[in-house]
């Protein structure tokens, strides 16, 4: 198993060039299939933990979300990056004391939004670059090798606003973020124009629909790519369709796909 320090190494080298996928587990079995895939790193999804536990989107409390995120970092050999919502905590003070305990997990990067919520309302843009400032520091202080990636929530919020999301993504970056990230963005033009005002710092972007492939992702100046909640999203449309005859006809017809399953005795052995 490599050493934290290892693990965060080998994911700022997969950050400096090129464009890597970094799918999203939600539980430590599936942090090991991906492993098992060939994937190099990995990144936590705050709803498809949430969903695991019967929650919705961002109500995980923090003492939960840091467990999670240990056992997802024990579990694997591959750099975990935490998506770890807005920092549990509201003033700067707050999400640093909540970053100092999820570099303690071993994380190799984390998030930190600047929204108050799930889909809920922003901080105001100074506010929101005090947030990070802060989460700068406590990382530089416990663990300067973990990244930092700053999340501008504009899209995800419901606020389209390109021109206000790419001047948050330029002072994140100014603040001391490593890794930019606007959720929401979908077109070329739109992630062409977060790429442009992040660099020359790499840019997330997470995939919500088939439109774009990795090639054509790359090709924009994507550097790493995430799922965010898509496979929990999957796993759960898999239990749909498996139990949905069963309680509407009493048929087993919706289990026919589980031949399909990996031999996951044998992965776990």
């Amino acid at each position: 198993m490599p050493t934290t320090r290892e693990k965060r190494q080998a994911f700022r080298k997969l950050h400096e060039s090129g464009c890597f996928v970094i799918p999203n587990p939600y539980d430590q079995g599936t942090a090991r299939y991906l492993q098992h895939l060939g994937f190099k790193a990995l990144a936590t999804t705050s709803g498809g933990f949430a969903f695991s536990k019967g929650l919705p989107d961002g109500a995980v409390p923090r003492d939960m979300m840091l467990g999670h995120i240990a056992e997802l970092v024990a579990s694997t050999d591959l750099p975990v990056n935490a998506d770890f919502l807005s920092g549990y905590g509201a003033d700067p003070g707050e999400v640093a004391q909540s970053v100092r305990l999820c570099v303690e997990t071993g994380v190799a990067g984390l998030s930190i939004e600047d929204s108050t919520g799930p889909r809920r309302p922003q901080y105001q843009i100074d506010a929101a670059v005090d947030r990070i400032r802060a989460a700068r520091q406590a990382i530089d202080e416990t663990g300067g090798d973990t990244m930092l990636i700053g999340r501008a929530e504009n899209f995800f919020g419901g606020n389209r606003d390109l021109g206000e999301t790419t001047e948050r993504i330029k002072a994140y970056a100014a603040a001391g973020a490593d890794c930019l990230y606007a959720p929401g963005v979908r077109t070329p033009d739109e992630i062409t124009a977060i790429v442009e005002a992040a660099a020359p710092k790499p840019v997330n972007v997470v995939v919500t629909s088939p439109d774009l492939t990795v090639s054509d992702l790359a090709a924009l100046g994507v550097r790493r790519i995430s799922i965010g909640g898509m496979l929990a999203l999957a796993a759960w449309a898999g239990v749909a369709r498996a139990l949905g005859p069963l309680a509407e006809s009493g048929s087993f017809a919706g289990f026919s796909s589980v031949r399909d399953a990996p031999n996951l005795g044998a992965l776990f052995a």
